[in-house]
């Protein structure tokens, strides 16, 4: 079951990641690098622990483009506003 749960994690922060500011391929190597480090864990609650951070920094992320997108849309707006009074 969490083995299930990590690919999971992993592939949606795969997609995430193609729009990470520093670039995609700069994603990619920090989340290989993160998985690598702690294959070898096989405790339990830090499993949990490890799953729930992956969860964390996906929130954090589709937070991140949310706010990046509101305010590309808010800028075109009031560039609009100011261009034709």
């Amino acid at each position: 079951v969490a083995q299930e749960e990590q690919s999971k994690i992993h592939e949606k922060l795969l997609y995430l990641g193609r729009d990470y500011p520093k670039g995609a391929d700069y994603f990619k190597r920090r989340l290989k690098n993160v998985f690598l480090k702690n294959k070898d864990v096989k405790d339990p609650e830090k499993i949990k622990e490890l799953i729930e951070r992956g969860e964390f920094v996906m929130k954090e992320l589709e937070a991140l483009y949310f706010l990046r997108k509101y305010r590309a849309m808010k800028q075109r707006y009031y560039s609009d506003i100011n261009k034709t009074k």
